[in-house]
């Protein structure tokens, strides 16, 4: 037995977490080496309107800021499973080099208990993976709750009859937009909140059901009742 699969069985574990947010890292970011076409538009519809969740946050200062902490978080949550890695392939190479000088007993024995730090690390890499996502979810989920009075209040403002999202639609009228709107008034409410890392090895702490965030809805008024002949 040698350790080499130790550490070869190593080299994913302590990056699986090296990408940022996917979501927020994504929002309205354009795609790459696409060139911009002009377009002129007809006359915008009336009652239509057009609303992009994904544009919303990332425009927003509090989507800003929640980007930037889920990177700080990955980082420190990077930083946590490099460490354990390098301890563990430091003592993989270490027995190697003992080889020699060990019986095969003693040298199976290590080499056994290794493979276990081993498999641990790689079930926490995993956990933490977990909970990156979950904490992900659950601060773009406080976004959506954030942005929603907006949506309504843009929704009115504009006598929108119908509420279309945005990646539904390949190209529109600018003017029958209202995330730039929507993104003006949660500014003005806020621009930040605490959050840390969600723990799901705690007990009693349940995953998160993952996910798209939840849609943002705009009914329209109430139908009255009908009434009784």
């Amino acid at each position: 037995m040698t350790s080499k699969p130790i550490v070869a069985g190593l080299c994913a574990a302590a990056v699986a977490l090296t990408t940022g947010s996917s979501a927020l890292a994504q929002a309205a970011a354009p795609a790459a080496g696409v060139a911009q076409v002009p377009v002129t538009h007809g006359p915008a519809l009336t009652g239509v309107c057009i609303f992009s969740f994904e544009n919303a946050i990332g425009l927003s200062k509090v989507g800003q800021f929640v980007d930037g902490r889920m990177k700080q978080i990955i980082a420190q949550t990077n930083a946590e499973l490099t460490g354990e890695k390098n301890q563990i392939d430091n003592d993989a190479k270490a027995l190697d080099g003992q080889r020699a000088t060990l019986d095969q007993t003693t040298f199976e024995q290590r080499g056994s208990a290794l493979q276990i730090r081993a498999s641990a690390l790689q079930r926490k890499a995993q956990l933490r993976d977990r909970e990156v996502q979950a904490t992900e979810q659950k601060a773009v989920a406080r976004i959506s709750q954030e942005l929603e009075p907006y949506v309504r209040q843009a929704y009115q403002a504009k006598a929108c009859s119908i509420l279309l999202q945005r990646n539904s639609v390949i190209i529109g009228n600018p003017a029958m937009d209202l995330t730039q709107a929507v993104v003006n008034g949660v500014d003005a409410k806020i621009t930040q909140f605490t959050f840390d890392r969600e723990r799901l090895d705690q007990p009693g702490v349940a995953t998160p059901a993952g996910g798209a965030p939840p849609i943002v809805q705009t009914p329209g008024p109430a139908r009255p009742a009908p009434t009784k002949k």
